[in-house]
């Protein structure tokens, strides 16, 4: 009886030797509170710097991007504010996410960088990038109505291409990024509301469960 218990214990050790090997498995659950903070500041200073570009809706229970000022004269300035802002909640997501997983990594004694790592972000960023070139067409064209759902997608799809290289929440983040993308194409204007809430809401969900769930204890 004894035995059986030593070889399930070493068997269990080494599948989670396998794992570490071949996961990225020092995901910070507290990195992705931190950016979804970030994306409801950012979204929100959008909503109240440019409030004129929108107009409530439905006793105000949402707003709608105004068609009307999109395709008008101050449509420039409002696009230079939209990527000066993702700029900045791109820049402290990343800070955040690096500084909270390089903690977590250097406390459970795992490399911050290898073979696995390099497999992750190149599966999360050939998604990431041709989304960014898809959005740049969609501007070009004037589809500004687009850009904030196509995001969501293909973030989700960064994701979903990027989970199979670590922790299996980061799939059903991915998933619901693209469900959230794919409702938010339908429903054209309130863009700036799926974006913050899958960015920003989702997030801290996620990161909230990964947290609780792998760092708590």
């Amino acid at each position: 009886m004894e035995t059986e218990k030593d070889h399930l214990a070493t068997l269990n050790e080494i599948r989670s030797l396998m794992e570490k090997s071949s996961r990225f498995i020092s995901l910070s659950g507290l990195a992705g509170i931190f950016a979804g903070i970030f994306a409801l500041i950012g979204a929100a200073a959008v909503f109240f710097v440019y409030n004129d570009f929108f107009y409530p809706r439905y006793n105000n229970m949402g707003v709608y991007l105004r068609e009307d000022l999109i395709h008008g004269k101050d449509l420039f300035h409002f696009l230079v504010f939209l990527f000066a802002d993702a700029a900045i909640i791109l820049i402290l997501a990343l800070g955040s996410a690096i500084f909270f997983t390089t903690r977590r990594a250097k406390k459970n004694g795992l490399l911050i960088w290898d073979a696995t790592i390099k497999r992750l972000l190149i599966n999360l960023f050939i998604p990431l990038i041709t989304g960014g070139l898809f959005c740049l067409v969609l501007l070009f064209h004037r589809q500004i109505y687009l850009i904030a759902p196509a995001t969501l997608v293909f973030y989700g799809l960064a994701l979903l291409n990027a989970s199979k290289y670590t922790l299996n929440e980061i799939k059903y983040l991915g998933i619901s990024e693209i469900i959230i993308g794919l409702i938010a194409c339908f429903l054209v204007g309130y863009g700036l509301i799926f974006w913050a809430f899958g960015f920003g809401f989702l997030h801290i969900v996620y990161g909230a469960i990964m947290y609780n769930k792998y760092e708590r204890a």
